[in-house]
């Protein structure tokens, strides 16, 4: 995904309505300003940079540390890991947000995303912008996903909704792979409509979430503990 290390003038902020584009959803939501130094993964193939892995790892770290530090704070909770998303910033993608929900849950078992009215760990977001979908975080526990009309309207949306998912999850992007790979982002072309990811991409995730959460999980702990 196109990686950007905008400064405060060039924040997303960009709530501007489908009418813009005469074709596009009725509804949107400004996405929140970008804090200094965020790093967004774009869809779309670009020259890229040595900073998209390590940008990927900030969202996936953010993430976990915000579900690690709930459960110790409630550490009678449900076994289960799971991560709480928001989409009532993205109402015209609520179908493609729940679709791709399900798709991960059903593909993984290490980890699951429900919906929250409140306390999400991360958000989606909907608007217009020049640079299309992307997932933002600042790594310090700060994340979304903002999906583009424009760009959903030329991809398959679930698949982007999916594969912008799968950041939050840990997946890095793999442009260069085929179709039948999720990460492989907007890579294959706008024919690609595979929402699913591979053999490969279910393992990574599970693996991460088991590794990634005990050890976020530990050190959430021992954080409470000192209190």
């Amino acid at each position: 995904m196109r990686i950007s290390l905008p400064l405060l003038s060039t924040a997303v902020g960009l709530g501007l309505t489908a009418a813009a584009l005469g074709a596009g959803p009725a509804a949107s939501a400004a996405a929140p300003q970008e804090p200094v130094r965020a790093a967004q993964l774009g869809y779309e193939p670009s020259a890229g940079s040595g900073e998209d892995a390590a940008a990927n790892r900030a969202f996936f770290e953010a993430v976990i540390k915000s579900v690690a530090e709930k459960r110790a704070a409630n550490p009678s909770a449900a076994a289960a890991v799971t991560v709480y998303y928001s989409a009532t910033n993205a109402p015209s993608f609520r179908s493609q947000i729940s679709r791709s929900a399900q798709i991960w849950n059903s593909s993984v078992s290490n980890v699951r995303l429900a919906e929250s009215s409140s306390g999400a760990d991360f958000a989606y977001y909907e608007g217009n912008d020049s640079r299309g979908s992307y997932a933002s975080t600042d790594g310090h526990g700060s994340g979304y996903i903002f999906l583009d009309y424009r760009q959903n309207q030329q991809y398959d949306s679930t698949r982007v909704t999916a594969h912008e998912t799968g950041h939050v999850l840990g997946l890095p992007d793999h442009y260069s792979g085929p179709c039948s790979e999720l990460m492989s982002g907007g890579g294959p072309g706008t024919s690609c409509t595979n929402a699913y990811p591979n053999s490969t991409e279910r393992s990574r995730v599970n693996q991460l979430w088991a590794n990634g959460f005990k050890a976020a999980l530990d050190k959430a702990l021992e954080k409470t503990s000192r209190r």
